[in-house]
């Protein structure tokens, strides 16, 4: 599999050590201010850029017919058109807020919980994450991810970063400290009692395989997509 990584900072060399290891080439890479090789060499792009970036690198693989696999968070606002601009062009896009299969299986427990808690309203929904200091969206892609089937189960209507006790708001603590790779915690408290589940990456390398994993499964394929097709998990 010839790769373009569009993003080559610490996200991007794992990918890049990984990638080579299984045998692919990379044959592009994007960052900041420069770049090397050409991206339609490459079957497929990697992008784990930043967010001011993500959108013009996504259309550009559209107008180069190469499907790209995206990791970057923070420029949800804008998914509904990339996506409409994706069927319009018969692109492929990829996105995860998170490419750890052990997150993915955190995603699909979590609806799941979210799903039973919605006959006891005693017990009110949370979530914290803590990252790296460098990470520059808050809360995380992922605790938004974590928050969609808590709206759509339980009594909050939309999630706040502030500590309220407004059961109409779910609140999101987002902590940045030193160089954690992500830690994220549901939480369900009553009077009585709590529930809890959380997920704690040791290290980037689950990212990278996941995004390598969801690069080797996309290739031949148009339209958008997430990990739960890529893991069966629809």
């Amino acid at each position: 599999m010839k790769i373009a990584l569009l993003g080559y900072g610490k996200m991007g060399h794992v990918i890049e050590r990984l990638a080579q290891a299984a045998g692919h080439e990379i044959v592009a890479t994007r960052w900041l201010g420069g770049h090397s090789g050409v991206l339609n060499d490459a079957d497929v792009a990697i992008e784990f850029s930043a967010p001011h970036a993500a959108v013009g690198h996504i259309k550009e693989c559209f107008n180069a017919r190469i499907p790209v696999v995206c990791g970057t968070t923070g420029w949800l606002e804008e998914f509904e058109s990339v996506s409409k601009l994706c069927a319009e062009q018969h692109g492929t896009l990829l996105y995860a807020s998170n490419f750890s299969i052990g997150v993915q299986l955190f995603f699909y427990l979590n609806e799941r919980l979210a799903s039973l808690m919605k006959d006891h309203p005693s017990y009110r929904p949370s979530i914290e994450e803590i990252h790296h200091i460098h990470k520059l969206d808050a809360p995380s892609g992922t605790a938004i991810s974590l928050s969609q089937p808590i709206l759509e189960f339980c009594s909050p209507e939309k999630w706040t970063l502030e500590e309220v006790q407004d059961s109409a708001l779910l609140p999101i603590k987002a902590r940045r400290e030193g160089e954690v790779n992500g830690t994220h915690t549901v939480r369900y408290d009553s009077l009585i009692d709590a529930i809890e589940i959380k997920h704690e990456a040791h290290s980037r390398e689950g990212f990278a395989f996941g995004a390598l994993k969801a690069a080797e499964w996309i290739i031949g394929k148009t339209g958008v997509y997430s990990m739960k097709d890529v893991l069966n998990l629809t």
